[in-house]
């Protein structure tokens, strides 16, 4: 797994994670999810100069340019639900992209700190030999992308997989870069050392699904 960590060069992306850390410009809901989508440009615009080009003819009303365009063999894939700001701004940029979605969520059995991922719903077109940008704004144990990973193997296997976070954990970083294929890349905005008893990533920001789209019962 090849790691691109943003926040390691300075740039506008520094504002953006700062907002969505803080406890008081997260009461504005939607700033937030605002600040997930630009986070979310930022990093499609990175990892579109690791993708495939080709020569494409645009013809102009005075003749015609060859131009470098992506090859349009992308599938978008985000966890449901905190994944769909990030989602957005993803597709702000690769708008001719196919779109996927999966639920993965945290289940308590004991209601105590132990939980196991639990994957219940995945729309999709074929991944077979394609591009697949999965989703997920908080990395931090890495068992969801796991989980997520095993349940869309039955749909196809991709030519590349570029996991796409606004934070993790070292951790969690971790516990996924020997359970993906080789060829995959990680793009994330930002790199925290911690995680608490109860698998949060500290210190974080937070629910990003209930600082999104208000607490769940």
């Amino acid at each position: 797994m090849t790691i691109h960590h943003l926040q390691e060069t300075n740039s506008i992306l520094n504002k953006f994670i700062s907002e969505i850390r803080d406890v008081n410009i997260q009461k504005d809901s939607l700033r937030f999810r605002r600040n997930i989508e630009r986070i979310g440009e930022i990093l499609g615009y990175e990892l579109s100069k690791e993708l495939t080009y080709c020569s494409t003819g645009v013809e102009t009303p005075l003749g015609v340019k060859e131009e470098q365009l992506p090859n349009k063999d992308v599938v978008l894939c985000s966890i449901l639900r905190a994944g769909l700001p990030l989602h957005q701004g993803l597709l702000n940029y690769f708008d001719d992209a196919e779109n996927a979605f999966i639920s993965a969520y945290r289940h308590h059995p004991n209601n105590d700190a132990d939980f196991k991922i639990v994957v219940e719903y995945f729309a999709a077109p074929s991944i077979e030999n394609k591009i697949l940008l999965l989703a997920d704004p908080m990395l931090a144990t890495g068992q969801s992308l796991v989980a997520v990973l095993e349940a869309i193997k039955k749909y196809g296997t991709p030519k590349e997989i570029h996991v796409v976070a606004v934070i993790g954990s070292t951790e969690g970083i971790e516990f996924i870069k020997d359970k993906f294929p080789e060829n995959t890349h990680l793009w994330i905005a930002a790199i925290d050392t911690e995680l608490n008893d109860k698998g949060y990533i500290v210190p974080g920001l937070g629910d990003a699904g209930d600082l999104a789209f208000g607490a769940k019962l």
